[in-house]
């Protein structure tokens, strides 16, 4: 026997790093003769042997049987040189079943593939580690690869084997932790997880941590999926959007849970599927006057109720829907309805569930190993340890494996805040400063300016997007400036104050006048989203429309329309969470269908048509989109209003472009003859109206518009005498010095 019995002893126990060395074909000697040994380990098999195609006619080469758990070897003299072959097996149960050996193929990556990885530059590494369906010698498999540097063992388990971690045994490629193996004859759609033998000598069970499909909850076994296959037709769009530069262009952003928008009522209310959303979401979109949806988020998530942010799946549209091409296609028919695509992304922390990626290899891999710093106090989930290369790389690749593989065009990313700082949510003696003695994680830090360079140089125009709650400076400057090189910032201190003035009875507004206005002082600080999010509508905090004052729905929508004209006329990109667009009364559940119902009566149908008109407007006036990241397109008029509750300003088209006047009143009373500056004499055009009838008001306004009289007011010379409606907002687009009431 050529292998030793310490080295089949290894084998049998299923204890090797390295069966690539010991099983497969090798050249050998024995005894003064050259030749070639196989080897094979084949539990349940009675007899095997070798099928070469090399020698003409084919030829077969018989294998000894020298262990009882199924360990055979050849040695062929009429060879020097390996050649392929295929193993011909006849079992115990005396089927016969003949396929190429696993063992005699080379590695699927190179060294230099493991050395990016290991540096963490190695960004395209979801195109190597995970499950791949490859050719390789014109023999159709799958490769399986992936990082465990402190297992003694991994092997690749699935139906295919009967989950026997015995059988399909990885090899360890050099130092850098990574496992490989190539099985020929597999499909797409096989079920595999890796075993892996840690240190400790304990088996676990884990799904691959790069698996683009998983099997539907609460099961959690991923698939071999094939992601390249999708034909796409949205080469348009990804052109146009190359060349757009969204700082100047509208944003107009709805926020869209995809298990919650729409059920299908006739099948137990089950959600709708990718396919069934094609159909309807871009439609209703568009018909909207939205730029662009954001999912939450859709990586695969083994618990429903955490709506997709305790993510064990960062390369996977969650299966719940469907499979990835069926995601491709909703992401190929929004663009086609020129409607562009961001979803969540969730680089902050991950769950414990122990198939995934927590204690990955018996060791904290994925997640800092000391609970100062790998702990999530809130949420009861690990932080991800972005001191290693490797975990700054497996994320980075999940970023623009979403760019590349699903084509959507910007990424949110939840929880900023939680990464930045070392002392998130901990008290004084439960976090570790920083080597400076600072709280600022500099490793996330680094982290996240990376990985928005990287989405930046290889998906120009694509948006990278930041929920960071607190006042971290420069989170949208340029790395080169010292800022985080996002494009832009939720504006989480706006959604607070305004909810917070507009849940006031009007009565008491005026001695909290500054709350609406108080962050015009950091307005133009970083370029801003203003945002009303799922945050806002769940959690007993109720929906928006009940969160605004008044005894009768009715009443309630006044102080809504007049809000969400007020939020798409001040300065800022927009975002608005679903069912908010149409006065959902009830809090935004997870797993119940939006009350599309609601949408017969004249207050929630005179709130979505609101909606649709704001956006229209928003999207074709320079004036309301240009600028309204720079404070050169904007200018108070009158801030200071308190006893009657009134803010005025002026939207610009730059220095000297077309110009808006924006008022809202926000008491419950109709003033009349209130008199407002304007820089310009001549037709003041009222272009949209919160009260107006056709979204359910009362139809009090300005007969659509009014000339400017020279009588000055608020610094400038002329001025206008307006009627405004009680809780509302209105809108004035200046025509020309000559222009004539129409």
């Amino acid at each position: 026997m050529i292998l030793t019995q310490s080295e089949l002893d290894l084998l049998l126990r299923a204890q090797t790093s390295a069966p690539h060395d010991l099983l497969g074909m090798h050249r050998a000697s024995l005894n003064g003769r050259s030749g070639v040994v196989v080897r094979a380990l084949l539990r349940g098999a009675l007899k095997c042997e070798v099928v070469s195609f090399t020698h003409r006619p084919e030829r077969r080469f018989p294998m000894k049987r020298l262990a009882r758990e199924g360990f055979f070897e050849a040695f062929i003299e009429e060879s020097n040189d390996v050649f392929q072959y295929r193993l011909r097996v006849e079992q115990e149960n005396g089927e016969f079943r003949q396929f190429y050996d696993p063992y005699s193929f080379l590695p699927t990556l190179s060294e230099q593939d493991l050395y990016l990885f290991s540096e963490g530059t190695g960004h395209l590494i979801y195109q190597k580690l995970g499950a791949h369906c490859r050719e390789i010698k014109g023999v159709r498999g799958v490769s399986f690869a992936v990082w465990a540097p402190n297992a003694k063992r991994v092997s690749v388990v699935g139906d295919f084997n009967h989950w026997d971690g015995r059988y399909h045994l990885m090899r360890s490629l050099g130092t850098k932790g990574v496992w490989e193996i190539f099985l020929p004859g597999l499909e797409e759609g096989v079920k595999y997880k890796f075993e892996l033998c840690g240190y400790d000598g304990i088996l676990r069970l884990k799904t691959d941590p790069f698996a683009t499909s998983f099997e539907p909850p609460p099961d959690n076994a991923a698939r071999v999926h094939d992601v390249d296959c999708y034909s796409w037709h949205d080469d348009a769009w990804l052109q146009t959007r190359q060349n757009t530069e969204w700082r100047r262009c509208p944003l107009s952003i709805y926020e869209v849970h995809l298990g919650s928008w729409k059920r299908q009522m006739e099948d137990a209310q089950r959600p709708l599927n990718y396919v069934e959303l094609a159909e309807e979401l871009p439609a209703y979109v568009k018909q909207m006057g939205f730029t662009h949806v954001e999912f939450l988020p859709l990586a695969e998530h083994p618990f429903t109720g955490s709506w997709g942010y305790q993510v064990t799946g960062f390369f996977a549209p969650t299966c719940r829907f469907g499979p990835p091409q069926d995601f491709m296609h909703l992401v190929d028919e929004l663009h086609r309805h020129d409607i562009g695509v961001i979803m969540d992304w969730v680089p902050g922390h991950f769950p414990r569930d122990s198939f995934a990626l927590a204690s990955f290899d018996g060791t904290q891999l994925y997640e800092h190993s000391d609970p100062k710093q790998g702990v999530h106090q809130d949420w009861g989930t690990l932080i991800f340890n972005y001191e290693r290369p490797e975990v700054r790389c497996f994320l980075t690749a999940s970023a623009l494996a979403w760019f590349d593989r699903y084509h959507i065009d910007g990424l949110r990313v939840d929880a900023v805040a939680s990464m930045l700082y070392l002392d998130y949510s901990r008290r004084d003696s439960e976090w570790i400063p920083n080597k400076y003695g600072g709280r600022e994680n500099l490793d996330a830090i680094r982290f996240l300016r990376s990985t928005n360079e990287v989405v930046h140089q290889s998906y120009p125009g694509a948006l990278m997007i930041a929920e960071e709650s607190t006042s971290w400076a420069g989170v949208t400057r340029s790395a080169a400036e010292g800022g985080l090189d996002f494009d832009l910032k939720w504006n989480m201190g706006w959604m607070h104050d305004i909810l917070q003035y507009f849940s006031r009875d009007p009565i008491y507004r005026k001695w909290h006048h500054h709350e609406p206005s108080f962050t015009m002082l950091y307005q133009f600080s970083e370029r801003f989203l203003q945002v009303f999010s799922h945050d806002e509508v769940v959690h007993g905090k109720g929906s928006l429309l009940h969160r605004m004052p008044g005894l009768s729905i009715t009443q309630k929508a006044h102080g809504l329309r007049g809000l969400y004209t007020f939020m798409w006329l001040w300065p800022g990109k927009k975002t608005l969470f679903m069912g908010c667009e149409f006065g959902q009364s009830e809090e935004w559940h997870y797993d119940r269908s939006l009350d599309w119902h609601l949408l017969q009566f004249t207050d929630h149908r005179g709130i979505q048509t609101l909606i649709r008109d704001l956006n229209r407007l928003y999207r074709s006036e320079p004036a309301l989109h240009q600028w309204d990241l720079e404070p050169e397109g904007f200018e108070w008029v009158d801030a200071d209003d308190a006893d009657s509750s009134v803010f005025s300003f002026l939207r610009r088209e730059g220095p000297t472009g077309e110009v808006f006047l924006v008022v809202g009143h926000f008491s419950d009373v109709t003033r009349c003859h209130y008199r407002v500056g304007v820089p310009f004499c001549g037709f003041w055009r009222e272009v949209l109206n919160s009260d107006a009838r056709e979204y359910g008001g009362s139809g009090t306004g300005n007969l659509g518009g009014l000339s400017a009289q020279a009588a000055p007011a608020h610094g400038h010379r002329f001025s206008l005498p307006l009627t405004l409606p009680p809780l509302a907002t209105v809108a004035f687009k200046w025509q020309s010095e000559t222009a004539a009431v129409p």
